[in-house]
């Protein structure tokens, strides 16, 4: 009898890659970077690293083969691979890669009473679950998207997602040079919608027409019923969706915006089980999720999109700062989902990252090219080791 390769050894790597100007453009009145390159947006009260940070996980089969994950490390990533490194990792040494889904759900049994259901932790699992899928396919010489369910799709149509400028004609005018480029949907974000939400809805439709879809993302900036008040003024300019108006543990509050607009509302970003899923679907708090995979995994992803499917929503996964591996199994996931009409494009991350990565993966002509090969399809490039920050001694 044969015996498959098992899992050989897992590494975890801290990537920084600096930037220009920080993610969602300059910074904003009372906005600086600290002593430790992290930013704090007025606009949602959120922190964001001042440089493209994220987390590589390497898993190395005992035959040599090698599979990549990536996860969020956005900010504090030594906590990822802290828990990867001491937790995780030691715990699917000698396992089967083909057993993805069992082992996904036994790193999240492991800590079932040490508050394991958020955070870092599911965040380090997401990048194990995805380097282990990745491994799985090149075992058997077969892309992801065929071992999850079937290929639907080769290319995925894509919305632009920030309109970084420092006024509405220049934001107007970045849209433009998208159309040009067959982009046909665009988001942008109210956490630096300096000009006023409904102002720069108002601009992006007058200036761009009525044929173009239009949304934005709320940052979880209101309560509900201001929420409310907001989109009843955005309606006139038909929103294709409205995103995370009210924080996120407002459950009620996200069920009572969804009932109360005229206008889709799409959830789900920051959730990173099927379990925090369940409780909106339940209550038809939105009409679209947008599973982030480099907070939920293959495994979770494939489990919230076919929930979702059931509830008849549609599926446009959510995609941030990385250097494009878990941005890669997104699209697996998503070309495998009969429910997913597009997919975010964080154009300001994902096209200056791609010299970071050795992949087919583009987005052109308004549409994502699925990565060809087998795993992911995706591999780290030389010059990604340049960026590589150093990690705490143990």
């Amino acid at each position: 009898m044969t015996i498959s390769p098992r899992i050989a050894s897992v590494e975890t790597f801290i990537v920084s890659i600096p930037r220009d100007e920080p993610y969602l453009g300059g910074l904003g009145q009372d906005e600086q970077v600290n002593s430790r390159g992290y930013l704090i947006r007025r606009g949602n009260r959120t922190i964001y690293p001042a440089t493209d940070m994220s987390v590589l996980i390497k898993l190395t089969a005992d035959d040599g083969t090698v599979g990549w994950g990536e996860t969020y490390g956005i900010v504090a990533p030594e906590a990822v691979t802290a828990i990867i490194d001491d937790v995780l990792g030691p715990a699917v040494l000698g396992r089967d890669p083909r057993d993805a889904v069992v082992i996904q759900e036994d790193l999240y049994d492991m800590m079932r009473v040490r508050g394991f259901f958020g955070g870092f932790y599911v965040d380090s699992i997401a990048g194990v679950d995805i380097a282990i899928w990745d491994l799985f396919g090149k075992l058997v010489g077969q892309p992801v998207v065929k071992l999850i369910g079937g290929q639907r799709r080769t290319s995925i149509p894509a919305y632009v997602s920030g309109l970084p400028g420092r006024s509405l004609d220049e934001r107007v005018a970045l849209a433009h040079s998208f159309v040009a480029k067959g982009f046909t949907a665009f988001k942008y974000h109210a956490a630096v919608s300096f000009d006023g939400i409904v102002d720069e809805m108002r601009a992006l439709r007058e200036g761009l027409g009525e044929s173009m879809h239009l949304m934005v993302d709320l940052h979880w900036k209101f309560t509900a019923q201001e929420a409310i008040q907001l989109v009843d003024q955005l309606t006139p300019y038909r929103p294709y969706f409205v995103e995370a108006p009210c924080q996120p543990e407002d459950i009620e509050g996200q069920a009572h915006v969804g009932s109360h607009i005229r206008v889709p509302l799409a959830l789900g970003e920051e959730w990173r089980t099927v379990y925090e899923y369940r409780t909106r679907l339940e209550k038809r708090a939105m009409s679209i999720i947008q599973p982030e995979m480099g907070h939920i995994g293959i495994s979770q992803f494939m489990q919230i999109a076919r929930m979702a499917n059931a509830f008849h929503m549609k599926v446009i996964p959510h995609a941030s700062i990385g250097i494009g591996i878990f941005q890669a199994a997104s699209l697996h996931a998503t070309a495998a989902l009969p429910n997913a009409p597009m997919h975010e494009y964080q154009h300001s991350v994902f096209d200056r990252n791609l010299q970071y990565v050795q992949t087919t993966m583009r987005c052109v002509d308004g549409a994502f090219q699925l990565p060809e090969g087998p795993g992911l399809g995706i591999e780290p490039s030389e010059k990604v080791w340049q960026h590589i920050r150093k990690k705490p001694a143990a």
